[in-house]
């Protein structure tokens, strides 16, 4: 970069601190509530059989939270000697004494979540455990991580983490739920930290050549098939990196270069397209010369992070039994809401009534002669014939347009995922063509993005 660029960006970055860096009277405000909450979770500890301590912990523990994020996340850790049964129970109601209002949730295992004088508040238990590797589930390594970063995060980085955080969420590249696929809070605190600010994680993310491999604490751990490689400081068996798609992982690196060779506030604001209309989506098609096709069903009721890696391995079957059959598909995706698509875009609809089917070379005597057996008689079939040196047969064509593949038994063969597979035999609908503009209505911002996908449109 030029000292032109240079101070640029600098100008660019003192006017987004402004609008990410909490105030005193907002810094004051959430430390009111948190101790507050800490304080009513000592109190239901202390009236506990076995001895459990408090520690607050994620961004607003470590003063790298965006201002206007209201997140408050409570730990309540117990000994490693109580049960599994044991730590929900007590945790649950240290969380009910902490956050009255609250409800229980359920990730690995149960937590109270609510809100209190405006934050969003999260009471979780979790074991006491002296090494992050001996941990029983996810979230036991969340202390760990608080204390490692409190050690070495001071004022200034903490500062360029929120800059990293807030430019991520701009480019649609944060979050580490597997709807998303990107980057979490802690991995960014951990390049932040690695790199030594948020200028020179995007000079280093612009020249990496995955798969990149960082190892803050040279745990000289084994090695992840990841496009990036961040192994976690407190567990040399973990890629903190592990949940981000390859697609995050280069767009961050356009925007990074984007930013840097053009720096303007333009890239720390999100850009959400406008729904897109009937009319619109109709003009794409038209434009394009595809046929979209769309399977709509009641969307399984599960959390994103298990709904969505269902919808993956759904919409990579439906792929694959499209394409297997010759109905090429251009793209595809698959959205939710109360209601969940996979939605593909076909460059070939329909296929003649008879398919070409190649049989083994001649000169492999034992299959060939097998091919041939087969098929010499067959009704509905031209040949066995010799195409070159190998048996070939034109048969007929199970289906001959992909609605007709989509709207049978077949499709429950292609590898879905179970939950998905349970809602669609309770029903869903196929919509062909000009149909799937009534997808506009629930997902028009998604169609939007579909049929908007340059990199290039934040600039």
């Amino acid at each position: 970069m030029t000292d032109q660029d240079v101070d640029d960006l600098e100008r660019v970055l003192e006017s987004v601190r402004e609008r990410v860096d909490p105030d005193e009277d907002e810094r004051g405000s959430l430390e009111d509530v948190a101790e507050t909450l800490r304080a009513r979770a000592e109190d239901a500890v202390s009236e506990l059989p076995p001895e459990a301590d408090v520690i607050q912990v994620g961004s607003t523990a470590r003063g790298t939270w965006i201002s206007g994020d209201r997140d408050i996340d409570v730990f309540v850790r117990f000994p490693p000697e109580i049960d599994r049964e044991e730590l929900e129970t007590y945790g649950l109601q240290v969380g009910h004494a902490t956050v009255p209002d609250g409800h229980e949730e359920y990730a690995e295992h149960p937590y109270v979540k609510g809100e209190v004088e405006g934050f969003a508040v999260d009471v979780v238990p979790c074991y006491r455990l002296e090494d992050a590797t001996d941990i029983r589930s996810a979230v036991d390594r969340t202390p760990f991580h608080t204390e490692y970063l409190n050690d070495r995060l001071d004022p200034d980085l903490a500062a360029d983490v929120r800059l990293t955080k807030a430019f991520m969420k701009a480019v649609g590249v944060y979050g580490s739920d597997l709807r998303t696929r990107g980057f979490s809070g802690y991995l960014i605190e951990l390049l932040v930290w690695e790199y030594g600010g948020f200028r020179p994680v995007l000079e280093a993310a612009t020249e990496w050549t995955p798969p990149v491999s960082l190892d803050p604490e040279d745990h000289a751990a084994e090695t992840f098939d990841d496009p990036l490689v961040v192994i976690d400081p407190t567990d040399p068996e973990r890629n903190v990196a592990a949940v981000c798609s390859a697609e995050n992982v280069a767009r961050f690196q356009h925007y990074a270069r984007d930013l840097l060779a053009d720096p303007r506030p333009e890239l720390f604001d999100p850009d959400e397209p406008d729904p897109l209309s009937e009319d619109d989506l109709l003009g794409h098609l038209e434009r394009r010369g595809t046929t979209p096709v769309a399977i709509r069903l009641d969307a399984p009721d599960l959390v994103d992070d298990q709904l969505y890696p269902q919808l993956d391995k759904s919409l990579e079957g439906v792929t694959r039994g499209l394409n297997d059959r010759g109905f090429d598909v251009f793209r595809a995706t698959a959205v939710a809401e109360e209601t969940a698509v996979l939605f593909a875009e076909l460059a070939v609809f329909s296929r003649p009534t008879v398919e070409r089917h190649d049989g083994p070379p001649v000169h492999v005597r034992g299959h060939a002669e097998g091919f041939y057996d087969a098929y010499d008689g067959e009704e509905d079939t031209y040949g066995p014939f010799l195409d070159g040196d190998r048996y070939v047969v034109e048969r007929d064509r199970e289906f001959t347009s992909a609605r007709e593949f989509l709207a049978s038994e077949r499709l429950f063969e292609v590898g879905l995922g179970a939950h998905v597979e349970t809602a669609l035999e309770d029903g869903y609908d196929l919509l062909v063509g000009e149909e799937v503009a009534t997808l506009c209505e629930e997902f028009g911002e998604e169609l939007a993005a579909y049929f908007d996908p340059a990199v290039y449109s934040r600039s």
